[in-house]
């Protein structure tokens, strides 16, 4: 009997570890068509509200997720007064991730604030700086936020992170911790994302060390390597803004497939040699081109594929997507 109840307790106590996570595309894109650009929606597969991971679009990524049938594990109710976008939007969605306050990452949030329930914003100190001082303070765009410039209307109340400490996204089983980043010496951020013991990372716009003449994707490593070498870590989310042919000059604090295998080289100095194999890595961020007959993300794709010298599992996907870890 007690060798049947351990036996009980070890697979109820796996199921519950190995909850995974779902990720739903809302903007794929880091430019220039408005309508699909960095955005996610991320939750443990054990709940269904969610974090969002940038907001530069929003509402149109909902609606692109509702037709690939993206949310199938969200319960919508019946009586509900929203239709299915509202009610994703206002309901399920319980808190803001923004990595930087770049108008492609917050232009979403901004512009659907009209219609949102009260939430809260999280960020590095220089994030809710910018919000605070630029964005909502009546003259961009109205102050919905708990802080900041004339009428408060407290909606959105900013919840600034410490660099590395760990803290608890209300209205969710997820914790984040926050790394800062170099962007073209512009700070920006690397989330890690934890549930029940796995780990997602998601990047905002960042540089190559070398080429920033940063340590910041090299600091975050140090903490992805034991997790990645312990099989926590579910995946990595980074962008490839620029093709390989782009030179160092113009990358302006952004990453091409050949910085992102010498990052990668970087990473596994701190995983060991092969832990790297199968790792997820979903790439962001793809800068779209308006020259005739370019597709850019079908250009990056092969150039990460053709030289995955890791065996990484590299993901592109496009708005309304839905991946699951």
């Amino acid at each position: 009997m007690k060798r049947l109840l351990s036996t009980i307790f070890l697979i109820s106590s796996l199921i519950s570890y190995a909850e995974g996570f779902e990720l739903v595309t809302l903007g794929s894109d880091g430019g220039v068509f408005d309508g699909n650009i960095s955005g996610y929606l991320l939750k443990s597969k054990s709940e269904e509200n969610f974090v969002a991971l940038d907001a530069g679009t929003v509402l149109p990524g909902i609606k692109k997720g509702l037709e690939k049938n993206s949310f199938k594990n969200i319960t919508i109710p019946k009586d509900t007064e929203w239709n299915d976008i509202g009610y994703i939007f206002r309901e399920k969605i319980k808190g803001y991730l923004i990595s930087h306050a770049h108008l492609d990452h917050i232009s979403g949030l901004v512009v659907s604030s009209t219609e949102d329930t009260k939430k809260e914003i999280y960020g590095l100190k220089s994030t809710i700086d910018t919000l605070k001082n630029n964005v909502f303070n009546w003259q961009l765009w109205p102050n919905f936020a708990n802080e900041g410039e004339g009428f408060k209307l407290n909606q959105y109340t900013y919840k600034e992170l410490s660099p590395l400490n760990e803290v608890s996204i209300n209205g969710t089983t997820l914790k984040v911790r926050s790394f800062p980043l170099s962007h073209s010496n512009y700070e920006s951020t690397m989330f890690l994302i934890e549930n029940n013991g796995e780990y997602l990372a998601y990047y905002g716009d960042v540089g190559p060390d070398k080429v920033e003449k940063s340590n910041g994707l090299d600091e975050s490593f140090k903490v992805l390597g034991p997790l990645l070498k312990e099989k926590k870590l579910k995946a990595i989310m980074i962008e490839s803004s620029f093709e390989n042919s782009k030179q160092d000059k113009d990358l302006f604090g952004h990453l091409t497939p050949k910085w992102i295998d010498t990052e990668l080289e970087n990473l596994e100095r701190y995983s060991g040699k092969g832990n790297l194999k199968g790792l997820n890595i979903v790439i962001t961020h793809i800068k779209p081109s308006l020259k005739k007959n370019e597709n850019m993300r079908e250009k990056i794709e092969k150039e990460l594929v053709d030289n995955n010298r890791f065996g990484v599992q590299y993901h592109f996907p496009v708005q309304g997507d839905l991946l699951e870890f």
